[in-house]
């Protein structure tokens, strides 16, 4: 009875069931249908919120796809970014580390890489796909070659771009940026490694996310002022760009420009144009558009015309025209150019920049107007505690803490590898800033020179007599830092400090003959002979003008005539 009880219930209830299907039916419709409208709203005040927020809508969204939601995952555009440095000095490396600060302030994985360690034949293929954004500061030596760390990498680079078995497409998908560092007073390879790794770079493929950009050891004719300004410039722009690509934007304009002018409406960079006009004073002419062109609008001319270059026999009276367009451009440029150079002519600039002011003030110099400067040698320091002196001492019997170290010129002719003075004064070929008068220089770098002097009083050990003595000085080595000869007034300054009792000692790097012969009397001369060959000669002091070794000889003869 009890089991006959309990069949009876389980069929009661199924009857049950079935006779109430239709409210069941209704009631599950109806929770369901609340579920997709929850759904629904909840993504679409999502979309908003991405919106709102500047993030692109494709990056997170949520599908219906039979009747369950389900998340994209969120697209990464910019995996990290490599700096790729190859320097010489240590500016680039320095550049490449500040650089990478600013970097990891945006969130991005960082990897700064000096060329020297990388082999670009395993590695630089795999950037391909990796969605970094390679870097590379890179700073032209001698002869435009480039730094010992960076050699290799370029004539691989150089290979490869030339090389047809690796393909004109070995390196496409590759995103990259190039900073040069250079010194426009060497004009036939001003920043030639940035402009052929940018080049061999595109030859290959690779996408060029911005211009390249390139920075000035000369202060005369850096944009900026320095080489640190012109730096800080490009950062503030490539670290622009590089949140851009973050969002997802993929090109900075409409892809439509010219010669690296953008038209699109509202974004047009007038700092670019500039720089386009400031880097093409240094370049061929008929490279500039090879150089100086977006990535994008370089791929537009590969989808119009294909990579070919054979042009067709119909086809060349559009060429001709647009070449003889372009030349008439050119010379409406260099008319521009000629006129703004004539202009600069009446204003000349300070030597020592902002920048450079700071950077000399640091190493304990002391400037003086625009272009001299004094500082304390450390015989000076020696001697005022009764210790040894300098060999001017020795040989000629001056004593070293009477002895004021100073020049009117801090700009020089040479770039020399050894030079203590960590290559942060300006060079030249010849003298192109303000001018300061003799009477000003002498007057102040006593009194620069004494103030020095007076930090020593009563310190452990100095000697008080030769304290007082050293307040006035009786010998001006004229060595401190660049090429005294250079300054144009130099022999008034010289006659001044014989009239104040101030013998002179002046040192020069042997790139001035006519000067040497000009130079009136002084106390000593020395020509500064860095080395016997020409070829050593070249590699060690660096200098800047071609004929350099005809120079140093006709200064050495220039002395014995003396």
């Amino acid at each position: 009875l009890d089991i006959s009880m309990d069949t009876w219930n389980f069929y009661t209830c199924l009857v049950s069931l079935w006779l109430h299907r239709f409210y069941i039916y209704s009631a599950v419709a109806f929770g369901i249908s609340i579920w997709i409208i929850i759904q629904f709203t909840t993504t679409k005040t999502k979309k908003k919120g991405e919106k709102s927020n500047g993030n692109p809508a494709s990056s997170e969204e949520d599908k219906l796809v039979n009747g369950y939601a389900t998340l994209q995952a969120k697209e990464v555009y910019v995996a990290g970014v490599k700096i790729f440095y190859g320097s010489q000095t240590g500016t680039a490396k320095r550049f490449a580390k500040g650089l990478a600060e600013a970097v990891i302030s945006l969130n991005l994985p960082v990897e700064v890489i000096s060329m020297g360690d990388y082999d670009p034949d395993d590695c630089l293929s795999e950037e391909t796909t990796s969605r970094n954004i390679c870097v590379f500061l890179v700073a032209t030596y001698t002869d435009g070659q480039p730094t010992e760390s960076a050699a290799w990498f370029c004539k691989w680079l150089e290979e490869a771009a030339n090389d047809f078995r690796f393909g004109k497409m070995y390196l496409k998908g590759l995103r990259y940026a190039v900073f040069g560092l250079g010194n426009s007073v060497y004009v036939d390879h001003y920043n030639t490694v940035g402009r052929n790794i940018d080049r061999w770079l595109w030859m290959l493929s690779a996408s060029r996310i911005m211009t390249r950009a390139e920075g000035d050891c000369n202060v005369a004719q850096s944009k900026h002022g320095s080489i640190e300004a012109d730096f800080e410039a490009w950062k503030v722009k490539f670290l622009s760009r590089l949140q851009a690509l973050c969002r997802g934007e993929k090109k900075p304009c409409s892809g439509k420009c010219k010669k690296g002018k953008c038209k699109s409406p509202g974004k047009q960079s007038k700092e670019s144009s500039d720089h386009e006009r400031g880097t093409s004073e240094y370049e061929n002419p008929e490279a500039e558009e090879l150089f100086e062109t977006s990535s994008e609008e370089e791929a537009d001319a590969e989808e119009a015309g294909g990579t070919n270059s054979v042009i067709d026999v119909e086809d060349l009276g559009n060429v001709m025209s647009h070449m003889k367009k372009a030349k008439e451009g050119d010379l409406g440029t260099s008319l521009t150019r000629e006129n703004a150079g004539r202009k600069e002519e009446g204003e000349k600039r300070e030597m020592v920049t902002p920048a450079l002011r700071e950077a000399l003030t640091k190493q304990g110099y002391k400037l003086i107007g625009s272009h001299s400067g004094v500082k304390l040698c450390r015989w000076t320091k020696s001697m005022l505690r009764g210790r040894g002196g300098c060999y001017k001492h020795t040989f000629y019997g001056i004593e070293s803490h009477r002895c004021m170290e100073a020049t009117p010129s801090l700009a020089c002719a040479n770039k020399c590898v050894f030079c203590w003075r960590h290559h942060t004064n300006p060079v030249g070929t010849e003298w192109r800033w303000k001018m300061d008068q003799p009477e000003m220089i002498l007057q102040e770098a006593i009194e620069n020179h004494q103030n020095m002097i007076k930090q020593f009083k009563g310190v452990s050990g100095v000697k008080a007599g030769r304290f007082e003595e050293a307040m006035t000085a009786k010998h001006c080595a004229l060595s401190l830092v660049g090429e005294p000869i250079m300054y144009p007034e130099i022999n008034r300054f010289v006659k001044l400090l014989h009239q104040h009792s101030i013998s002179t000692f002046l040192v020069t790097n042997a790139q001035f003959p006519d000067e040497i012969r000009n130079l009136e009397p002084v106390t000593q001369l020395y020509v500064s002979v860095d080395a016997s060959t020409k070829e050593r000669l070249k590699r060690i002091d660096r200098p800047l003008f071609k004929d350099f070794w005809q120079r140093f000889l006709d200064s050495l003869k220039a002395l014995s005539e003396k």
